[in-house]
């Protein structure tokens, strides 16, 4: 596995993706009681029930419909024809995702539910929004600071000789970059300008560790001096993961 360097965007409001990300449209909960009336779910239709209603119909169902007659279970909106879907309708049931819409809910509600949600639980605008689109956002924002292709870039592989390197020349920063991507610690616009001074560091010691670490480290080095003077000027934090 790599060690990936990332920015916090948020932090900024000349990130073009923040009102998106932040517009957070549902959460999922382990248990949706209570909140039936706005939570997503499936309509899924048991074999047995729908042999028992369709009768003789029933391969002719699964033929026309193209359903595979050996699972216990089916969605109903698989079922590709309309009067099948309305014959089906008495038998479905309701199988809940845990997504609750937070838009049928007050704004305490909706605290209520994304805090117990937590982080990993939830789904922003910018997660409705199709990847071509984004990657078209990210090209023209101000914080897409790898060459235009994001707000997160590569440092390398996790056995990266940089670290030691750096270390070698008191580059207390990079010299703990695979701790940091561990700990996934949020290093503050302050600590953005030392890594950059760093970088300038290391950019002049390479060459007395040889050719071949020039070519090899020269690109991260010159990546990270980026994001580093982006995240010193805009007042933005970054971390390594």
């Amino acid at each position: 596995m790599g060690i990936s360097i990332a920015i916090c965007e948020l932090d900024s409001d000349e990130s073009l993706c923040k009102r998106s990300k932040t517009n957070i449209l549902k959460a999922r909960l382990d248990d949706i009681t209570g909140y039936e009336t706005c939570a997503d779910f499936d309509e899924m239709v048991s074999a047995a029930d729908a042999q028992e209603l369709l009768g003789d119909d029933w391969e002719g169902f699964l033929k026309r419909n193209r359903i595979n007659g050996e699972q216990d279970s089916f969605f109903l909106e698989k079922v590709k024809k309309e009067e099948d879907v309305a014959r089906l309708k008495s038998v479905a049931k309701k199988s809940y995702t845990g997504w609750i819409d937070l838009s049928g809910l007050t704004r305490d509600q909706a605290e209520k539910v994304k805090k117990e949600a937590g982080v990993d639980n939830l789904l922003s605008q910018w997660n409705t929004i199709p990847i071509g689109e984004t990657n078209d956002i990210c090209s023209r924002c101000v914080m897409s600071w790898d060459k235009g292709r994001g707000c997160i870039g590569a440092f390398g592989p996790n056995n990266s000789l940089l670290p030691e390197i750096a270390k070698k020349y008191g580059c207390s920063i990079v010299s703990k970059v695979p701790e940091l991507a561990e700990t996934r610690k949020k290093l503050s616009p302050e600590e953005a300008r030392q890594l950059s001074a760093e970088c300038k560091v290391l950019r002049e010691n390479l060459p007395v560790e040889g050719k071949v670490m020039v070519r090899r480290y020269s690109g991260v080095v010159d990546r990270m001096e980026t994001v580093a003077d982006l995240c010193a000027s805009k007042g933005v934090r970054l971390y390594f993961l």
